[in-house]
């Protein structure tokens, strides 16, 4: 089977958003800079340069070396450290929480979309280099959602009590997940890798944010990705400017509310991501992350007792910076500070939210990243391929609602006729009649031909789905042979990657895998993927 793609808009799993800004549409054009192709980046690239400076560059620099003392990444990743130093080095950034062994598939589309992008602008533009970055969301607070994984229709959870960013949290209990998964791995040809992997990442490293960097320099450090921790008091520093405009002046709020205004006049079907606060940070300790909120001059921290007046915050803003945690309306802010970035790649509701910011960007002065849509794949074993083959079922079909597909199949395969389309228009054609007959003699009489009509329309439909029930029962290995093999690809009614863990496909391809995905993908790809693993 020969990769294939189905565009965006037609899978159905994308927001209408998403789709009109992959077209294009004029409606956005006012709130993003400019669209990634590889043209477009030159001016990026002469954009970032002049706003990133040298002492920038050094600040990050630092930062990084301190952030890998824990481990010895491979020369790729030492080299593209380095080359930040350099004013014609930039990077590539995508951004994730830190779920238990990378949570859902697409959080290796996004990392593959990120060095594949690299790699393409390193062809267009060899006098500079290009560094693909993941940004670690090491100071969220949302526990629930990073502490498990799937596995085979198994939810293997982290089980403990958790208070402040997650990134902090003590790596004890793991080992207890650690002996489930190797349990329902069993003797698997790559079984031992992966439990190798987990052991080395969670086992080894001593809080959270150490054990993913751990992890993800496996996966991906012979191809340079570069690791950022935002949970740090020197880039944080270098952020202080921006986090006073917003504690002191509401600049984000005032500057995000209007444009989600402006967005929702543009696109009224856009559904609202996020919504901005009156400040947008967080104060955070080891086991705390709460909202701060100024309430007559003073800056409380909500769910506590701790209150700061004007000069004591501003006091523990200069010696204490790393207390003061962006949320998701000044993160974007944060990393386009302290990275001479050009792109931001992301899923559909991360672009969606990133359409809110542009004019908090330029208040600030900072330019705006290209914002792609990273790569998305449906993946399918040769013996899946061969069952839909086998059904006569094209892989699109397998994105409908399963009612539909199940509708649609039977029409397909049946021997009779379950369309009773040809006899509603003739009915409707009687009834044109009668309209003008009642016209003509009595109107008093064009209410009670409408009801017949409705009713008699109705009468069909109920013959039809009667009709079509019949079949269904008649053809009933058929349809148990669809709904097992769409369940298998759309776990839960969702795709694949929101659900699946990269480890079922390891276990099957080991080390292949994500080269296998590295050269199936094409970051500028408008088209969902669906490949067949060798």
């Amino acid at each position: 089977m020969q990769p294939a793609g189905i565009p965006f808009r037609e899978t159905g799993y994308f927001s209408e958003i998403i789709c009109d800004y992959l077209d294009q549409a004029p409606v956005l054009k006012e709130f993003y800079h400019r669209y990634p192709s590889i043209v477009s980046f030159g001016a990026q690239i002469k954009e970032k340069k002049a706003s990133f400076l040298p002492e920038q560059r050094k600040v990050l620099l630092e930062a990084l070396n301190r952030q890998y003392d824990h481990l010895d990444p491979p020369s790729e990743v030492r080299a593209n450290i380095e080359f930040l130093a350099k004013e014609n080095t930039f990077t590539v950034v995508t951004g994730h929480q830190l779920n238990i062994f990378t949570g859902p598939l697409y959080f290796l589309y996004k990392i593959i979309s990120t060095i594949k992008l690299t790699e393409e602008l390193g062809k267009k533009y060899p006098e500079n280099h290009f560094v693909p970055v993941y940004w670690m969301a090491t100071e969220d607070h949302d526990f629930d959602e990073i502490n498990y994984f799937n596995f085979k229709g198994k939810k293997l959870q982290w089980n403990r009590e958790s208070a402040g960013p997650v990134g902090r949290l003590s790596t004890e209990g793991l080992e207890a997940v650690l002996e489930l998964f190797s349990m329902e791995m069993g003797q698997g040809k790559y079984a031992a890798e992966l439990s190798e992997l987990f052991s080395k990442a969670y086992l080894g490293h001593e809080n959270l944010t150490r054990a993913t960097r751990c992890l993800v320099n496996e996966l991906f450090g012979h191809y340079g990705l570069v690791i950022v921790d935002g949970d740090d008091p020197s880039l944080k520093r270098s952020f202080l400017p921006y986090i006073k405009q917003d504690l002191y002046e509401h600049t984000s709020y005032r500057q995000v509310s209007e444009t989600i205004e402006s967005l929702t006049k543009a696109s009224p079907s856009c559904s609202i991501q996020v919504n901005p606060r009156e400040i947008n940070y967080f104060y955070i300790l080891d086991d705390l992350r709460e909202r701060l909120i100024e309430k007559e001059g003073k800056y409380y921290v909500n769910n506590t007792e701790l209150v700061f007046s004007r000069e004591e915050i501003e006091a523990e803003l200069e010696a204490h910076p790393e207390r003061f945690s962006p949320n998701v309306i000044t993160r974007p802010l944060y990393q386009e500070v302290v990275l001479p970035n050009l792109c931001y790649i992301g899923g559909g509701g991360e672009l969606a939210y990133w359409l809110e910011l542009k004019s908090h960007f330029d208040a600030a002065n900072v330019p705006f990243p290209a914002l792609l849509l990273r790569n998305s794949a449906l993946l399918l074993t040769g013996k899946q391929e061969k069952k839909i083959r086998k059904m006569s079922l094209h892989v699109r079909d397998l994105f409908l609602d399963q009612n539909r597909l199940i509708n649609k199949k039977i029409r397909e395969i049946s021997n009779i006729d379950i369309d009773f389309s040809p006899q509603r228009e003739h009915l409707k054609k009687q009834f044109e009649a009668l309209y003008s007959l009642a016209e003509k003699t009595d109107k008093s009489f064009l209410g009670a031909v409408k009801a017949q009509e409705v009713k008699q329309i109705k009468g069909l439909d109920k013959l039809e789905k009667r009709l079509l029930k019949a079949q269904k029962r008649k053809l009933v290995d058929q349809v148990e042979r669809m709904t097992e093999i769409q369940n298998e690809l759309f776990p839960n009614g969702s795709l694949q990657e929101r659900v699946v863990n990269f480890s079922e496909l390891y276990l099957e391809m080991g080390k292949g895998l994500i080269p296998f995905l590295m050269d199936s993908m094409d970051p500028f790809s408008s088209e969902f993927y669906v490949l067949q693993t060798p």
